[in-house]
């Protein structure tokens, strides 16, 4: 199925997803996030960052090398000042004030941390058994303080793989059809098909009406006798000499559907951005070129000064008899015989075929909120999900460029996306954007990660060559990641202006009529934001482009998280300082204007194909994201600060409906059975992209686990004394309004898998799992 499902993917040493040259160290990621992020083993589905961060925090746990012993955290659980049921007699109890920092749920619903701490598991005898049902659930997070052994770098999730492996010779064949494995008598695979499926796995699910979710949609099961629905799509057959054959069977289906899906047959159902093997290949091989980028990269050590070496253009210099009509010599660069000394060394570059006013233009408005994108919980199942509900953008998980080179096929994954997401974004401005064609236009987009320009632009033509199907190309300046700001990408941009903004133009010359844009957060240091200036650089042209006459870098869209790289998750998002830049860039359109000097006026052509609230054309689009888990919070900010459109992150992990919200303007109290309605939609979503085999199914179970430990801190509006809830409280101990709710919103990750057994079936007796993040912590790194 897809390369997450793949066995092979989490084969051979794992290298630098920035620099192969330089080795991945253990032990050198820092103390928090080695803390908040336990799981240490390699597994299917993990990005090149995600592998590459496990190697530095744990060490290679194939070798058993892990370099670090994790403190076991206290609980989360806030304690209420006064315990419900403890008014003092002859008191007359009132409605209490909000308590900072806690959620305010009503009286009925609240539990004694006391009775809460009775009700926990035995957790010895629990992970002995292999069992997680627990009698007593309670809601929110924590309880009595975990035993050392309780989170530990030595859990490992455990290989999800059949007891005996069928020969993929075999899988998708009939029992008596005549054997085509290469290895013949010395096949270390299973060939009985009768044997393989007595022994060899385990029994058929009884979810999703016992029906294969892949063979109900294509008509196919590319996993074949390796599914865990086989019955489904298979029989037993009488041949004419009384032999009794076990037989696959398809639907029927037209030439033209037959034809589409052999050339996907492995690819999960309505996938797109599949890149073949033989693309892989050629990457790996570098038979790929890059031309413009490598057109480009030249034209700018010879022209500019380029970070990668430090060349400098050379200046200008005046030339006597050669004055303006004030008299003042006029600079020229010899070289190119240029008299305006502005767009003199632009001589020396072949345009582009596309300019940024002549892209595809993108919109963002109110009704279009954003999906963010999401490390890890980002999948193409979740996306799905959310499309469903009413995201109008969404963005991968973030693709490290040297993997992608590379053809590394676990970077690639990252890039498909569901067709539900090559739809257009909802559109209803109040002025409407010139030379917008909504049918152009298409919610899915790519956010990449590169230290260095020539990494940039070469991963963004190889992007917007193979996959012309992206809405846009982001490049990620807000990641906080140890690991991949030491490598100088990421939020480490945000200290290299002059240099993110060359490689931001560089991206716009090669990404053909694919728009660039840019997530920045608000500088590096906390209490020492830089992103106004950044701002204004990307919006205008910084001092050096202005300088040697070069245009702007053209980015169609700016998105600004409102915290540093230093405050990472911890703490509010700042939406003030948000909505001081929100208001730069209304202001630059204005300073522009006033430019009377011609020469200085940017080329028209090298604009954004874009405009800022109604207000001119040639500025970016500006987007918020930070904290967003309501509609309230969504249209405050879209009030208050001016932005276009909001970004979600941790709220739509939170409860995905958030976008069914914000269109109809209304909290929605969903019920425990619609919440469980998503949860089962997730897990269709899963096995129909990452396979129905028992790898398949372990994959789905280990995304859904992760999102689950993400979708417990909701707490139903119900049983809320006061709105908005806030992303900043934690909730005391509570019961839900029925046992299905009160185990939704449990903290505890055995019910967790107890919810996952619902359509996943029983796990496998080797799975186990520790969340990406401690158990017990709020601040959740989810962005990418």
């Amino acid at each position: 199925m897809a390369e997450h499902g793949m066995a092979d993917d989490v084969e051979g040493p794992i290298s630098n997803p920035l620099d192969q040259s330089e080795p991945l160290e253990a032990g050198s990621a820092d103390n928090t996030t080695k803390t908040a992020n336990p799981q240490a083993e390699i597994l299917p589905g993990d990005s090149a960052i995600t592998k590459a961060e496990k190697v530095e925090r744990h060490g290679d746990t194939s070798t058993g090398d892990v370099s670090a012993d994790f403190e076991h955290p206290a609980p989360k659980r806030r304690r209420l000042e006064q315990e419900p049921g403890s008014t003092a007699a002859g008191e007359t109890e009132e409605r209490p004030t909000r308590q900072k920092g806690v959620t305010p749920i009503r009286k009925e619903f609240l539990v004694s941390i006391s009775r809460a701490a009775e009700h926990d598991h035995d957790e010895d005898a629990a992970e002995a058994s292999g069992k997680t049902a627990q009698p007593h659930t309670v809601g929110g997070r924590g309880g009595k303080k975990k035993t050392p052994g309780g989170q530990n770098h030595n859990r490992q999730f455990g290989r999800s793989r059949d007891e005996i492996q069928l020969c993929m010779s075999r899988a998708k064949v009939d029992e008596f059809a005549t054997s085509s494995c290469q290895f013949g008598e010395k096949c270390k695979y299973e060939h009985n098909i009768r044997k393989y499926l007595k022994d060899g796995k385990r029994a058929d699910l009884d979810t999703f009406g016992s029906i294969c979710p892949v063979w109900e949609v294509k008509g196919k099961c590319s996993a074949g006798w390796r599914c865990r629905f086989a019955g489904s799509h298979s029989k037993e057959v009488e041949r004419e000499d009384g032999r009794k054959e076990l037989v696959l069977v398809e639907k029927e289906k037209s030439d033209e559907q037959t034809n589409r899906e052999d050339e996907l047959e492995e690819e999960g159902v309505g996938v797109v951005n599949v890149i073949s093997n033989a693309v892989k290949i050629s990457l790996r091989k570098k038979h790929i070129e890059t031309g413009r980028s490598d057109q480009y990269l030249k034209w700018m050590n010879e022209h500019n000064q380029d970070p990668t070496n430090g060349r400098v253009r050379p200046e200008p210099k005046a030339v006597p008899g050669l004055v303006d009509d004030e008299g003042i010599p006029i600079n020229v660069n010899k070289s190119k015989g240029d008299p305006s000394g502005v767009h003199d060394n632009r001589a020396g570059y072949v345009e582009p075929p596309f300019r940024a006013s002549e892209k595809r233009r993108i919109y963002y408005g109110p009704e279009t909120p954003v999906l963010a994108p999401l490390t890890t919980q980002g999948n193409l199942p979740f996306r799905r999900l959310c499309v469903s509900l009413g995201a109008q953008v969404t963005w991968s998980e973030m693709a490290m460029g040297l993997p992608l080179l590379g053809g590394e096929k676990g970077e690639w994954a990252l890039i498909k996306a569901h067709e539900s997401e090559t739809a257009p974004p909802a559109y209803s401005p109040k002025t409407p954007v010139l030379d917008y064609n909504r049918s152009r236009d298409s919610k899915f987009g790519v956010q990449i990660a590169a230290n260095k320009p020539w990494l940039a632009l070469k991963t963004t033509e190889i992007l917007t060559t193979l996959c012309p199907q992206i809405r846009a190309i982001d490049l990620n300046c807000g990641c906080p990641i140890d690991l991949v700001c030491r490598q100088g990408a990421g939020s480490a941009l945000l200290d290299s202006n002059a240099k993110l903004e060359k490689t931001l133009r560089g991206m716009n010359a090669v990404s053909g009529e694919t728009p660039i844009t840019v997530k920045i957060r608000m500088g590096t240091k906390d209490k020492h934001p830089t992103s106004e200036k950044l701002v204004q650089r990307l919006v205008i042209g910084g001092p050096e482009a202005q300088e040697h006459g070069e245009d702007p870098c053209g980015v169609a869209a700016i998105t600004l998280h409102g915290r540093s790289k230093q405050q990472r998750y911890s703490r509010s998002a700042d939406w003030q300082y948000i909505a001081d830049c929100a208001s730069l860039v209304k202001k630059l359109k204005s300073e522009r204007s006033n430019i009377t000097d011609t020469a200085r006026e940017p080329d028209a052509r090298d604009l954004p194909a874009s405009s800022f609230s109604g207000t001119g054309e040639g500025l970016p689009y500006f987007c918020g994201n930070g904290d967003i888990l309501s509609h309230v919070d969504y249209n405050a900010h879209l009030q208050d600060t001016g932005i276009d459109a909001c970004m979600i992150a941790r709220g739509a992990l939170i409860k995905p409906w958030i976008f069914e919200e914000i269109a109809q303007n209304q909290y929605l109290d969903k019920s425990a059975s619609e919440r469980l309605g998503y949860i089962e939609q997730f897990a269709r979503n899963g096995l129909e992209y990452w396979g129905s085999d028992e790898i398949g199914v372990g994959t789905t179970r280990r995304f859904l686990l992760e999102w689950l430990s993400f979708s417990c801190r909701y707490v139903p509006i119900g049983i809320l004394d006061e709105l908005p809830p806030k992303f900043g409280d934690r909730p005391p101990a509570f019961k839900g309004r029925s046992e299905l709710e009160t185990l939704l919103s449990s903290g505890d990750y055995r019910d967790w898998i107890k919810i996952s057994e619902m359509f996943l079936g029983p796990a496998h007796k080797d799975f186990q799992f520790q969340p990406k993040h401690k158990s017990n912590s709020y601040e959740i790194e989810a962005e990418g």
